[in-house]
């Protein structure tokens, strides 16, 4: 018997619980293998032991480390996707995203992380996502409840697959999985990573920034987003947009692709004067005489 135990297994008996024997959970409609948890359970410690065993006899070489991370954010594949932006009400958010934390973890080495659906109730996921550096000891996670509902066209809808619940699962833990792993990297390092990454998008690595520029505005016509729109969001002309600029709509364009914003969010629809919209009357009217 436990005094004053609350939301534990078992029934409350005049102000205490009796909790019933692990032996009897299946009972109880628990359904718990004994022998597969005890097994899982010296699995799992076994395998996190032999990870601090492998990094304690090889050790990350730091410098090399260093330089594998540089040489990678001088990659125009990386770098590219290495931003994120946003709208959240009036503001707009913007960062790296989990793809370059991802990348840097791998540089630096003998770092584990990943995400896990801990539980699943009706409507909600307990998750885990967690970074772990195996050398320093030095962990960090983060428990949530991920709700089963997205958001489709304004409206919040009911997720019911296990396909959709997966996704959704998947994206939300990503958005802390990456805030994890940037937490146990140097600062350092993710700074000096960001920079080389903005030198590579901004063309200063390899291409001319007017070359990429226009290479992005084909790559915005694709979602419907004209020049005249950059612009006109942008505030001047595209030939006067500067390396930091670009780098700022490489996240839009990073966000619209990954489906996380739509082109509504970031620019006006193109609108046609008036002028030219009595001339296209004209014209239809002159082809309606002719039939």
């Amino acid at each position: 018997m436990a005094d004053e135990i609350i939301e534990q297994d078992g029934e409350v008996v005049n102000g205490k619980v009796d909790i019933p024997n692990i032996q009897n959970y299946s009972a109880l409609g628990k359904n718990i293998n004994i022998g597969a948890v005890t097994i899982e359970s010296g699995r799992a410690i076994a395998e996190a032991q032999g990870k601090l065993i492998i990094a304690k006899n090889f050790p990350r070489d730091e410098n090399a480390a260093y330089a594998n991370a540089i040489r990678s954010c001088k990659r125009p594949s990386m770098a590219d996707g290495a931003f994120y932006s946003f709208p959240r009400g009036k503001s707009t958010v913007s960062g790296v995203s989990i793809k370059f934390a991802e990348e840097l973890a791998r540089c630096w080495g003998n770092i584990d992380y990943g995400t896990k659906e801990l539980s699943r109730d009706t409507g909600k996921s307990e998750m885990l996502a967690y970074a772990w550096d195996m050398e320093t000891n030095s962990i960090s996670s983060q428990t949530f409840t991920n709700p089963h509902y997205r958001e489709v066209n304004g409206a919040m809808k009911e997720l019911s697959t296990d396909r959709d619940i997966y996704e959704n699962n998947a994206n939300m833990a990503a958005r802390r999985l990456r805030a994890r792993i940037l937490a146990i990297l140097p600062n350092w390092l993710v700074e000096d990573c960001i920079l080389e990454c903005k030198k590579t998008v901004a063309g200063k690595n390899e291409e001319p920034l007017a070359d990429r520029v226009r290479k992005m505005v084909v790559q915005f016509e694709k979602f419907g987003v004209k020049i005249e729109m950059i612009e006109k969001k942008l505030g001047r002309k595209i030939d006067t947009m500067t390396s930091d600029d670009f780098v700022d709509y490489v996240g839009i364009f990073n966000s619209i692709k990954d489906k996380q914003s739509m082109v509504s969010d970031w620019f006006e629809p193109e609108k046609i004067s008036n002028e030219i919209t009595k001339i296209i009357q004209d014209e239809v009217n002159k082809s309606e005489v002719k039939k």
